[in-house]
């Protein structure tokens, strides 16, 4: 079965379906509140006593760093994105926002500039995360900070889904509507991560992966989210994949 989620015209290219306001740019605030709480405890150090600059890349609508804000009070969190429509919604949430693109000319922001990155639900949309990475270990400071989420290909549900030849929860094969997986929302995924993947993926472009935890799925059915919560005991299993690894 199909179920169209756009109206009016259809999107030419990947620029035009991210700036249709239909198009959903926030994280869900759970796991929105578990990364902040992995970086409030990364820059709980000695290091971090002075104000330090944490850009929210990918910001979307600012929900992130709006919530992410309390728990880092002191420093300094400045959202980033190109959409225009995203960027307008995320100056009533977050004091700072800007447009800049990870490929490109790059990112507004001098090498070394950043103490650290919140990077949310952004990489499995990137035609080139090898050169997003490039670029954002340039605009961190040797030994800064990046808080990375992902969806989990290999989620306990999509293991089952799989086994019973139904297209995964997260993955997508068009931009106009759902074709042979549950869910309602199309939202432009183009990669998706295993835990495994993940880790080697970003140490192989220049950072040492810290921690590696799980955090829920709002889009879980209610009666299964209980479980879901129990399976963030397990990365490998979990919904959202949350990553903290530090510039080399």
């Amino acid at each position: 079965m199909t179920t169209p989620t756009t109206t009016g015209p259809q999107p030419r290219d990947l620029r035009d379906f991210y700036e249709n306001p239909a198009v959903p740019v926030a994280s869900g605030t759970p796991r929105s509140l578990r990364q902040a709480r992995m970086l409030a405890r990364a820059l709980s150090g000695p290091a971090a006593a002075s104000p330090q600059t944490i850009l929210d890349i990918g910001c979307g609508d600012g929900t992130a760093a709006a919530t992410a804000a309390p728990l880092l009070p002191g420093h300094r969190v400045i959202g980033v994105d190109w959409s225009q429509d995203a960027l307008r919604r995320a100056r009533t949430r977050i004091p700072y926002a800007v447009r800049g693109e990870l490929t490109g000319g790059g990112l507004p922001f001098a090498s070394g500039a950043a103490d650290a990155v919140l990077f949310s639900e952004v990489v499995e949309h990137l035609v080139d995360p090898d050169a997003a990475l490039d670029e954002i270990r340039r605009i961190l400071r040797p030994g800064g900070h990046l808080m990375l989420s992902t969806p989990n290909l290999a989620a306990w549900y999509n293991r089952g889904l799989l086994l019973a030849g139904v297209q995964p929860v997260f993955s997508e094969v068009s931009l106009r509507g759902i074709h042979g997986r549950p869910g309602k929302e199309v939202v432009g995924h183009l990669r998706l991560y295993t835990a495994r993947a993940l880790r080697e993926f970003v140490a192989a472009s220049g950072f040492t992966v810290e921690r590696l935890e799980g955090a829920p799925f709002h889009g879980v059915p209610r009666p299964l989210r209980p479980l879901d919560r129990l399976a963030c005991a397990r990365p490998q299993l979990a919904s959202i994949l949350l990553l903290h690894a530090r510039r080399t």
